[in-house]
């Protein structure tokens, strides 16, 4: 039987107990310890990640960044690894993480990015830029999250990063509805962190990002290839750029006035 490596999984969650098992199943064979931070959960999330073998907390939400940084925090190994509930570890992802650990290679970064495949109601998207997008989600444990209300980012000021060829698959919807609600508050975010960091945009700054995002992503990149999920899919995050950017247009002049 392989061996646990010095790592520590860290998850968060609220209400999540229809796909927190198949994200904690593909980590308990490689980690010593598995945590779920969880802020408030009133569905069976907690009853189920107790029984895949987690160490469960509670936290009030705190905010993206802030709910990853506490959840870090409780890590206990030299190594964290940090998936979303939504997210699980892909066919070879275990073996590949395991090579990295037995040679040693681990110690030549404190970062480590993997590969992420997201999948939009059934559609898995291998092009358009979501099928092979890099996130750090293997570091050292005294890593954290910067201040932010949405897309979320580690602070890797001074630190080596590489990467190991390592993928993880991401169910991002539940539903049309979800999804399309989901984007939405994101916008919201968005625009506010935007605001608050001094940016401000023109009125056709929507209308330019969104073509942008469709033409680089649907067009150039291929995304068109992976059928009528991915048209449906890219089609929210064109609006979604455009939604983002007149709030930030919106908001810009107010703030004039």
């Amino acid at each position: 039987m392989d061996h646990p490596l010095p790592l520590t999984a860290v998850v968060i969650t609220r209400n999540e107990a229809d796909r927190i098992a198949r994200c904690l199943d593909s980590l308990a064979p490689l980690c010593n310890e598995i945590i779920v931070l969880d802020s408030g959960s009133q569905d069976a999330t907690v009853e189920i990640a107790r029984r895949c073998g987690a160490r469960v907390c509670h936290q009030e939400w705190l905010g993206f960044a802030e709910q990853k940084n506490a959840a870090i925090k409780l890590a206990s190994q030299p190594w964290v690894l940090l998936l979303d509930a939504d997210e699980w570890l892909g066919e070879g992802a275990e073996a590949s993480l395991r090579g990295l650990f037995d040679d040693g290679a681990v110690e030549a970064a404190d970062v480590w990015r993997l590969q992420r495949r997201t999948h939009f109601l059934g559609t898995a998207l291998n092009h358009g830029g979501w099928g092979n997008e890099s996130v750090e989600r293997l570091f050292r444990p005294d890593l954290r999250y910067l201040p932010a209300q949405v897309h979320e980012s580690l602070d890797l000021r001074g630190r080596r990063v590489d990467r190991v060829p390592a993928r993880i698959e991401h169910d991002t919807a539940r539903s049309l509805e979800e999804y399309r609600s989901k984007l939405e508050k994101y916008a919201t975010l968005w625009a506010s962190q935007r605001m608050a960091s001094g940016r401000r945009c023109g009125p056709v700054a929507a209308y330019t990002h969104a073509l942008a995002y469709w033409v680089k992503n649907y067009l150039l990149r291929g995304g068109f290839l992976d059928g009528k999920g991915a048209r449906i899919y890219h089609g929210l995050h064109t609006r979604y750029v455009r939604d983002k950017y007149r709030q930030l247009h919106e908001r810009s002049t107010a703030a004039r006035q």
